[in-house]
């Protein structure tokens, strides 16, 4: 029993990273319609970031200046991705895709070839009889109140309302006088952040390398799509859930297959939404 709930709370911190990762496809997608191949390159450079920051200022000032040049980061992507008005959604995912190769080059470039890892929230609880890293706690508690804010921004403010109108209505939103563009950019560094933020987390527990973000992104797509990349909520749900499952597919089996875990999720649920859509068409509207 103290094995089973050890491997659940290991998993559901390690949902939450991709969840993060996941709310950050989201983000950008709902307001842009791209699909962000470089959300996972921002996870590595908010950790390698942390990893250097914290060298020289304490724990809390690095990790939240890091998840600030993480947004930026995003925010930069995002103008050379949909920069130039008229730019389509499928040329702005193969200009996110080529900026994420070549972060590779500038995070070898920064950091090296090498793993790197910092201190997290220190000790471990007793459960059950099994021991469970604090820090996972830490993680969960974090990204809890992250999408309860997240909603909130989303549902309560004036800039959150303005970013929601573009994803139901871009062309609506442009006659009430919405800058549709800006509030691309605006998902893009909210994406950034998310991404930094899901990497600040994740890194203390689990070693980063400038490669890192080929996991990252493919189990926050994975995450995400359970919600069609549009429901921030359904992500969380979708990261926890694989994130879980992993967890029991390296604890009980191989975790060698923990990838694999996450790609036949993600074609099962292309594959039933698929099947879903003629029958979705043919409802009276």
């Amino acid at each position: 029993m103290g094995e089973l709930v050890g491997y659940l709370i290991t998993g559901l911190g390690t949902g939450c990273g991709f969840a993060l990762v996941g709310s950050g496809l989201v983000a950008i997608y709902r307001v842009t319609r791209v699909v962000n191949f470089a959300q996972g390159a921002f996870a590595v450079i908010g950790a390698m970031c942390a990893s250097t920051l914290l060298a020289v200022v304490p724990h809390g000032i690095g990790e939240l200046l890091a998840i600030a040049v993480a947004a930026l980061v995003g925010l930069l992507v995002g103008l050379v991705a949909i920069g130039r008005p008229g730019t389509s959604p499928q040329s702005a995912l193969i200009v996110t895709l080529g900026l994420a190769v070549f972060a590779y080059a500038v995070e070898v470039l920064v950091w090296d070839d090498q793993p790197r890892s910092f201190a997290g929230l220190p000790g471990a609880v007793s459960v059950f009889d099994t021991r469970v890293q604090t820090h996972y706690l830490l993680i969960i508690g974090v990204t809890v109140p992250v999408f309860v804010g997240m909603a909130a921004f989303f549902t309560r403010t004036d800039v959150g309302k303005a970013l929601t109108a573009c994803a139901s209505n871009p062309y609506a939103a442009r006659v009430v006088g919405i800058d549709v563009r800006r509030m691309g950019l605006l998902a893009f560094a909210i994406g950034g952040a998310l991404g930094g933020l899901a990497g600040v987390l994740v890194t203390p527990v689990q070693q980063i390398t400038f490669d890192a973000d080929v996991t990252l992104i493919v189990n926050g797509f994975a995450a995400a799509i359970l919600g069609g990349l549009t429901r921030p909520a359904v992500a969380l749900a979708g990261g926890l859930l694989l994130g879980v499952t992993q967890a029991l597919v390296a604890g009980y089996g191989n975790a060698a297959h923990q990838t694999e875990v996450a790609l036949g999720l993600m074609l099962a649920v292309m594959i039933w939404r698929a099947a879903r859509r003629p029958a979705a068409l043919e409802e009276p509207a």
